[in-house]
């Protein structure tokens, strides 16, 4: 019998223990993969869009009464927005960088068909690719729903007097009423506010009920807590809230998942 050498790690003729091991690597749902790269897409083109008016500003439009100043809060927005996006998922940001974009290409042209404050803008290449890049910002904000949240370790928290279950980042969890423990009734508008909670998450202390998944339609996997699929809601804006709750939106009524202590 061979004694294994523990400094140098290796066993004898039988033994493995040197060889590392090798880890598998998990590939992202191709939704998730859409939804980064639509996320990353409106990001970089809001900033583009900021970073044309920025030199139109610099270059001319810092001298025009009015529209001078209202230049600069469009480039502060652009890139202000942009990192807002860049760094969450959330729906409601995207919509206001969609909104945001739909409303500079709007001003454009109403200041070249009829003139704002005064100013008829000329038709220029730079104003053009503006333009375009506007409309291609919005139709990837406008058209790609918020980022599902991550499983991770789900927690307990006490919201108006209740005890209720929430992700790892310490929002809210709902349920949907029509869906059943097998499947989810969530799907296109309604995921976008109401993104459902994806992966494989672990139960923190309080979590009592039982955590499992099941496949949504586009491949994802979804947790649900008692028979359940789990959502977060987009209204929802830093842990504590529940605007959620006993909200009929969606083809449905929402309620916060509770947990009993």
């Amino acid at each position: 019998m061979t004694t294994p050498n523990v400094q140098s790690g290796q066993a004898g003729p039988a033994g493995r223990r040197g060889r590392p091991r090798r880890r598998r690597l998990t590939a992202w749902p191709p939704r998730r993969l859409q939804q980064l790269g639509l996320r990353l897409a409106g990001a970089g083109l809001l900033a583009a869009t900021g970073a044309i008016h920025l030199d139109l500003y610099l270059t001319g439009y810092r001298s025009i009464p009015t529209l001078g100043w209202l230049f600069l809060l469009q480039v502060i927005a652009a890139f202000g927005l942009a990192a807002a996006v860049l760094a969450s998922g959330s729906r409601l940001i995207a919509a206001a960088g969609a909104g945001f974009a739909l409303a500079t290409l709007g001003g454009y042209l109403l200041s070249v068909w009829i003139g704002l404050f005064g100013f008829k803008e000329v038709r220029t290449t730079a104003g053009i690719v503006a333009g375009v890049i506007e409309v291609a910002a919005f139709a990837a904000l406008a058209g790609g729903p918020a980022l599902s949240p991550a499983g991770g370790t789900l927690k307990t928290a006490r919201i108006g007097g209740v005890t209720v279950l929430t992700n790892a980042s310490g929002f809210t969890l709902y349920w949907f009423v029509p869906d059943t423990a097998t499947r989810s009734a969530c799907y296109g508008t309604c995921a976008g506010y109401w993104p459902p909670l994806t992966e494989t998450p672990s139960a923190g202390p309080g979590v009592t009920g039982t955590l499992a998944t099941i496949k949504r339609s586009d491949g994802t996997t979804q947790v649900t807590y008692n028979g359940h699929p789990l959502y977060t809601y987009v209204g929802d804006t830093a842990p504590g809230q529940a605007f959620g709750n006993n909200l009929n939106l969606n083809g449905g009524l929402w309620h916060e998942v509770t947990v009993s202590g």
